[in-house]
């Protein structure tokens, strides 16, 4: 029988310490703040589970929650479907296949502030060429400073440019990696194209796209970056989502107890949906 050489963990312990420094000893720090109340000079004072009652119980947490799920849900049902198409109708072979990996690979390329800076200076009613071209060529009344759903509309659709090609790479990764073996054999039983997608392409991409689901549900319930730049929450707060709420509690009012607590919720959320999506998608594999 063979033995396993387990000196490989010590090339990965020195990762494994980073990790624990950047993450674990921080997340410690938000734990004790979420059970202490400070006013200052390094003072605290017991608190208990009163934060996380507060914020369980508050409606204005409830609100952001419900903002944060409905943007993860447009991104999901738009960009899954989006990328799979795009990633179906590039070329297997030849000159423009590095090409159209390039172009996919760029709008993720630009930072995340950048992305919200160009798309806010892009969609203004009256100098951004986006906006300027909706008002005054096609006749539309846009203005995302001043209307809610032109503003949820132009976050969708800026995380749609910025983060579709992630799904599309993932996609065509999974395409590319199929046997022409299989392509020969339906052709021969005269199968369809939805055919070929249905019971060869979608199957064999089934783990790449568990991979693309979780990594963007992860991306957009926790996106903070590109809406707060592009909208700021506004107008109003009707893009006021959880990760932007949590940093205004935090930050804006200094309540550090209340943004700790609601920083662990909002973690042990992510996890969970992870979680579930994970499971609901790899059940058939643990069968």
């Amino acid at each position: 029988m063979k033995t396993e050489n387990q000196k490989a963990w010590f090339f990965v312990l020195p990762v494994l310490l980073l990790v624990a420094f950047n993450a674990l000893i921080p997340m410690m720090t938000v734990v004790n703040y979420s059970v202490q109340e400070t006013f200052g000079d390094n003072i605290f004072f017991w608190q208990g589970l009163d934060w996380f009652q507060q914020i369980l119980r508050s409606d204005r947490f409830h609100a952001a929650l419900g903002r944060q799920f409905m943007f993860t849900f447009l991104i999901l049902i738009i960009e899954i479907p989006l990328g799979i198409a795009i990633a179906l109708s590039m070329p297997r072979k030849g000159f423009w296949v590095p090409v159209c990996l390039v172009l996919m690979a760029l709008p993720m390329l630009i930072p995340w502030n950048v992305v919200g800076a160009m798309w806010n200076i892009f969609t203004l009613p009256d100098i951004g060429l986006l906006g300027y071209f909706l008002n005054h060529v096609l006749g539309i009344n846009y203005d995302m400073t001043q209307d809610p759903v032109a503003a949820w509309v132009t976050i969708v659709t800026m995380d749609v440019w910025h983060w579709t090609s992630l799904v599309v790479l993932l996609s065509y990764a999974g395409l590319v990696s199929i046997p022409d073996a299989y392509y020969q054999a339906a052709k021969i039983d005269g199968a369809s194209n939805w055919s070929v997608f249905r019971f060869i392409q979608l199957p064999k991409m089934k783990n790449v796209l568990t991979i693309a689901i979780l990594l963007r549900f992860m991306d957009s319930f926790n996106i903070y970056t590109e809406p707060f730049v592009l909208t700021g929450g506004g107008p109003g707060n009707s893009t006021t989502l959880l990760s932007i709420d949590l940093v205004k509690i935090a930050l804006g009012q200094f309540d550090l107890g209340p943004a700790a607590a609601m920083s662990l919720i909002y973690f042990a959320i992510t996890l969970l949906v992870s979680w579930l999506f994970y499971t609901l998608m790899t059940k058939d594999d643990l069968n």
